[in-house]
């Protein structure tokens, strides 16, 4: 199949396309970023890698940092790390103060911002350097050294972050948080302003398109069967409450971000990265979602 001509023909549609959406604006650093970004790469597993636009250029990944987090959780946590954040879809907004309340500071899933406070508080427990170690992880199944935060955007994160500061305390007055409050947000926001490239970012995810295993090193860094959990996590509630949509349109496991970025991935095949700043009321990139349908259209390619 001829992935180059597919990405090709996916840009100039995408190009042509009516410019809905908006750019994320309650984080003031991600409000400078153009509009008119747009990028995707292409990693089959086992072959080449294509890409278009501005695949190059790196951006905030924000959300999509989330499936690492947890992946790196789960190495240490194990099956014990779902006593305390669920694998259901939340069907409401990924900062939802209500939710909580009602299932008594447990978190739906891992992807919601809830969920993933919960997992930093696993980690800031469980490492002696929380912030290097998670660099460090992703660095390795990244092979890239030169993997960092944005700190003006972990700063203007920190300067609006007051329902992440909501849901913390709301989870620590149910038990559901063990450490300071600050240290573990200070995690969760250097976690969320990760910045990869398209290239990088689906060079990343080729770890859960291989069953846990970095595809050039071999190197075993989940197991399959934890491998095959995060997918499954992805596929129903990558997209907050916008997940069946996708399901239904693309029909790939994937994880989006409000930084405009979306990957996702095909078992066994291949692994992708789109970003295009503009957000669907969801909080989910218009363009992002509208190229990776395109892209499962024309290979007629998805987990389906």
């Amino acid at each position: 199949m001829n992935y180059k001509l597919i990405l090709d023909e996916i840009g100039f549609e995408i190009s042509s396309l009516d410019d809905e959406g908006v750019v994320a604006s309650y984080i003031p650093e991600l409000a400078k970023i153009s509009p008119n970004k747009f990028g995707i790469h292409f990693y089959k597993l086992g072959g080449n890698n294509f890409g278009i636009g501005n695949n190059q250029e790196k951006f905030s990944i924000q959300s999509i940092s989330k499936v690492l987090s947890l992946c790196l959780a789960f190495t240490i946590e194990g099956d014990n790390l779902w006593k305390r954040v669920g694998v259901e879809p939340s069907g409401n907004s990924f900062n939802s103060l209500f939710q909580l309340e009602y299932e008594k500071g447990i978190p739906r899933n891992p992807f919601i911002n809830a969920g993933a406070i919960v997992i930093c508080d696993i980690l800031v427990s469980r490492l002696e350097n929380p912030k290097n170690e998670f660099l460090k992880f992703i660095r390795k199944i990244a092979e890239n050294d030169q993997i960092n935060s944005n700190s003006q955007v972990v700063k203007s994160e920190k300067r609006t972050g007051f329902r992440n500061a909501a849901l913390i305390n709301l989870m620590k007055s149910f038990g559901n948080i063990e450490n300071d409050s600050d240290e573990v947000l200070d995690l969760y926001y250097c976690i969320c302003s990760i910045e990869m490239t398209c290239q990088e970012l689906a060079k990343t995810f080729l770890l859960f398109a291989n069953n846990g295993i970095i595809p050039s090193t071999k190197e075993k860094i989940i197991s399959k069967s934890y491998s095959k959990r995060i997918n499954a996590i992805m596929q129903t509630c990558g997209f907050y409450d916008e997940a069946g949509e996708f399901s239904f349109k693309v029909g790939l496991p994937g994880k989006s971000g409000v930084g405009g970025g979306i990957v996702a991935i095909h078992p066994k095949n291949f692994s992708v990265a789109v970003w295009s700043p503009k957000l669907n009321k969801k909080g989910n990139s218009v363009k992002g979602i509208k190229a990776l349908e395109l892209l499962t259209t024309k290979s007629e390619l998805s987990i389906f």
